[in-house]
């Protein structure tokens, strides 16, 4: 999509401070027979193994956006993964291919949590990652995705839903979601009907999960694409710094 243009143009003005010290690099590992390719960064000046952060990408797949939201947490100090869960070379380019390829994943719970699931082992077998404090963002598709990964009882200390997908074919169940999750949402998005959403809500409540909802005024979809139609700066800047204060709570600092 033209707008993810503008949005990497956009976010690389803020991924250039200290770029010397951020290092960058694409990880290939596999799910079964599937090979996937992810891309890591972090902050070489830093010593000692600090939280991860794996990011989930939307549905054109892992693109320049999500590498740039990776360089972004790793100059707060985190060592950032955007996972792959299309599969290496898997490269939609159209809204037609986005939707095929999503739909594949949305369709398949099991198939979902476990490409999700290989992208968090991964990214705890990197040297610089903490494995007890972990997290996972994403973004639209990626924001469900972070969501079936916390259903699932995967143990990462919390996931940040940006913009997400809410309907699942397996329900958190009380006691199995071992982590916190934090949802951003626009109160009147487009691509979710009250109906859905109120039964997320009440699927929270009744599985007894730890979560804080941001809720922005908005009746747009994914507001913080940068450039994109959508985008709302306000909406982006609190999401992002709300998402910090989060972070700060579930690693004790």
């Amino acid at each position: 999509m033209s707008y993810r243009i503008s949005a990497i143009l956009a976010l690389a003005t803020v991924a250039a401070i200290a770029q010397s010290a951020i290092v960058t690099k694409r990880v290939e590992y596999k799910h079964g027979d599937a090979v996937l390719e992810g891309f890591l960064a972090y902050d070489d000046s830093k010593t000692g193994p600090r939280p991860g952060i794996m990011i989930v990408h939307d549905w054109d797949g892992l693109t320049a956006y999500e590498e740039t939201r990776a360089k972004m947490l790793a100059q707060l100090g985190y060592v950032a993964f955007a996972a792959d869960i299309y599969g290496k070379g898997v490269k939609p380019k159209t809204p037609q291919e986005n939707g095929a390829q999503a739909s594949k994943y949305r369709g398949d719970a099991a198939l979902f949590r476990g490409r999700l699931q290989a992208g968090l082992d991964e990214m705890k077998r990197q040297s610089q990652v903490d494995g007890k404090k972990t997290a996972a963002i994403g973004y639209c598709f990626g924001g469900g995705g972070v969501l079936e990964l916390a259903r699932s009882g995967a143990d990462v200390t919390g996931v940040v839903s940006f913009h997400g997908s809410y309907g699942t074919a397996l329900p958190a169940t009380a006691g199995a979601v071992k982590s916190k999750v934090m949802v951003v949402h626009a109160s009147q998005d487009p691509a979710t009907s009250r109906e859905v959403f109120d039964k997320f809500l009440d699927e929270m409540r009744d599985a007894k999960v730890d979560y804080v909802m941001n809720l922005y005024n908005l009746d747009v979809h994914p507001f913080t694409v940068i450039g994109g139609p959508s985008y709302r700066p306000d909406a982006d800047r609190r999401s992002w710094e709300a998402m910090q204060d989060f972070f700060r709570e579930i690693f004790g600092g």
